[in-house]
């Protein structure tokens, strides 16, 4: 999915800073609040795009002695900066301005183009509706990736279990675009119509409310991706499947799961093997498990093995879940 998020990220930053020109001209010539936030918005978004090229590409980092385990969560700290910046750099101040113009409330100016008055009125409303199909056409990029991903989940919980925080990002960005311009053309054209420059102000603060929401659902999905989660439940039933059915396990102790990136998951399994097997022959079983494992679920990237009794890890288990309890 690598390739897909990327896709999503140049086309998204393409259109956000053509976006964010257009609306700070908007902003202006016709001293408009809500362009002024969606200008910020369109800034922050286009900021944020660039993160998150930069969290992919450091993620590509080989391991190293300092960080064995390689460098594959890198793009999940820099999806949560994505989404604290979104919550200050573009839900706060478009509240701030949207306050600040309902206390000081003008009407939009007109401009001035070649020599030509143009209303204020219908620059805001051509500068909208392009940022409208703009924003349309990068959120049809990043909406056409993540249904390939997706598979049969409801979008919902496709976004909760995924572990490609620079998709869903930008997916979940775009809507909030798309939402906010919807309240900023609403706010401009009610404005007008009714004469009440205050609605301006108020269709500012429509805005970063849907941003402050929008951000503060990212930070909880990315924090989870941050500390460490588990491969989905199909993936740990494919590896108790394929560990399972090898001749030498009596049981199947346990199966830990980590993904240390998007496609780069750490499993460690603990196993319960025949007595009268050798030293030898358990090599064989590793190595054939580490083989199988990575060959059934190709982002199985790290596999490690434990040998350990049956009786032993059941009261292993059961004085860490007192002490978690205890806890």
């Amino acid at each position: 999915m690598a390739h897909e998020s990327t896709g999503a990220i140049y086309t998204a930053a393409g259109a956000n800073l053509a976006i964010a020109l257009a609306k700070f001209v908007g902003a202006t010539v016709t001293g408009s609040s809500a362009m002024l936030a969606e200008g910020a918005h369109s800034v922050v978004d286009t900021a944020n795009q660039i993160l998150l090229l930069v969290g992919l590409k450091r993620a590509k980092k080989p391991a190293d002695a300092r960080h064995p385990f390689g460098y594959g969560r890198e793009v999940y700290f820099y999806a949560f900066i994505v989404a604290l910046l979104i919550f200050l750099g573009g839900g706060i101040f478009a509240i701030y301005e949207g306050a600040h113009k309902i206390r000081h409330p003008e009407p939009a100016a007109d401009a001035s183009l070649f020599g030509y008055a143009l209303p204020g009125f219908w620059v805001n409303v051509a500068i909208l509706g392009f940022s409208v199909a703009a924003e349309g056409y990068s959120c049809f990029v990043a909406m056409r990736a993540f249904w390939a991903e997706k598979g049969d989940r409801s979008p919902l919980s496709a976004i909760r279990r995924s572990k490609d925080p620079a998709l869903f990002t930008i997916l979940v960005e775009d809507v909030a675009a798309l939402i906010g311009l919807v309240i900023a053309l609403t706010g401009v054209v009610l404005a007008d119509l009714l004469d009440m420059p205050a609605l301006d102000g108020w269709s500012s603060i429509g805005i970063g409310l849907v941003l402050v929401g929008m951000a503060i659902f990212l930070m909880i999905e990315t924090h989870g991706l941050l500390i460490g989660e588990a491969a989905d439940p199909e993936v740990v039933a494919a590896i108790q499947e394929v560990v399972g059915a090898e001749p030498g396990v009596n049981h199947v102790n346990e199966v830990l799961t980590q993904h240390l990136g998007p496609t780069d998951i750490l499993v460690n399994v603990s196993l319960d093997l025949a007595d009268d097997l050798t030293a030898g022959e358990v090599e064989r079983i590793s190595t054939r498990l580490d083989r199988e494992l990575k060959a059934r679920v190709p982002d199985v990237t790290r596999v490690f093995i434990e040998a350990q009794a049956r009786a032993s890890s059941e009261r292993v288990a059961g004085r860490e879940k007192a002490g978690a309890v205890g806890g």
